[in-house]
């Protein structure tokens, strides 16, 4: 009904916990003449394992998806508890932050660097396409009329994987990142970054991956030099601008420490070292 409700109106707006929509109408004073709600659509409030990994559902909230999201990947379990407040949590879905295609959503950086698909539905035809190509360009995402998302897929780590994600805000909580960064290693067993996949919120346009820095990552081992050759990349993956947030000097600047910082916990010479507040718990290799 939702699907066929869609393609008879593609101009209508979605809504699922309308955090930002909200905004558009109380903020904007929009008038938005034709509103049609997910939220109460069965098959979208699913949370399900599959074969291709951890389906979340369209209108499933962070506060539904926070745990089974965690026990995969624990940091970013962390960056979710960090999300706006309680109550933004508990309307506010993980597809509907996708699907706003902010470049400063806290949700797709994370989901980009473990590699999520995105599921597509547009009347009875279904696509799917990694959650990095849906994002073409600030406001511009890959969706058809009367297309919509129906799910987000996480895949199982694999063996050997280290994901780590950090949200930085002026704020600890209720606040809006300045720069979230998540990075994704698969280490082979001579110890060498077989893949990687980095993500970055805040530092262009969309949710944008480091190509350069993971190409200055993949097949080397993690030391010194390595990172002083992923640091140089990243200098060229982002041109990021200022705003009220942070200035294009601090994003860089910061992009480039949190880099060290994923150094600092993860790599075999430093091995243990503890760089997050009290209460945060250590994640092993997967």
């Amino acid at each position: 009904a939702l699907a066929a409700a869609y393609q008879a109106d593609p101009q209508a707006t979605l809504v699922a916990g309308a955090t930002d929509v909200g905004l558009w109408v109380t903020k904007g004073l929009r008038t938005l003449p034709h509103l049609i709600s997910v939220g109460l659509v069965p098959d979208l409030h699913k949370i399900e394992h599959t074969p291709e990994g951890l389906r979340i559902g369209a209108a499933v909230t962070y506060t539904e998806a926070k745990e089974p999201i965690a026990a995969l990947l624990p940091d970013a379990g962390e960056v979710i508890r960090r999300i706006g407040s309680t109550q933004v949590r508990n309307a506010g879905t993980v597809c509907g932050n996708i699907g706003n295609g902010s470049p400063i959503g806290d949700g797709p950086p994370l989901l980009i660097a473990a590699g999520a698909e995105l599921k597509l539905r547009c009347g009875d035809v279904h696509r799917s396409l990694p959650l990095e190509e849906y994002f073409l360009a600030y406001g511009k995402q890959d969706r058809q009329p009367g297309e919509f998302i129906e799910a987000v897929v996480i895949p199982q780590p694999r063996p050997g994987t280290v994901f780590r994600a950090y949200k930085i805000s002026k704020r600890f909580d209720q606040d809006i990142s300045a720069v979230l960064g998540a990075f994704s290693l698969v280490f082979d067993e001579a110890g060498r970054i077989a893949t990687a996949r980095i993500a970055f919120g805040g530092m262009a346009a969309t949710p944008k991956r480091a190509p350069a820095t993971e190409g200055a990552l993949q097949g080397q081992f993690w030391t010194d030099a390595t990172l002083k050759a992923a640091q140089a990349a990243m200098k060229t993956d982002f041109a990021p601008i200022s705003d009220m947030r942070s200035s294009a000097w601090y994003r860089q600047t910061v992009a480039v420490n949190l880099l060290t910082r994923l150094f600092v916990e993860t790599a075999p010479e430093h091995a243990g070292t503890e760089t997050r507040l009290a209460g945060w718990k250590e994640q092993a290799h997967v």
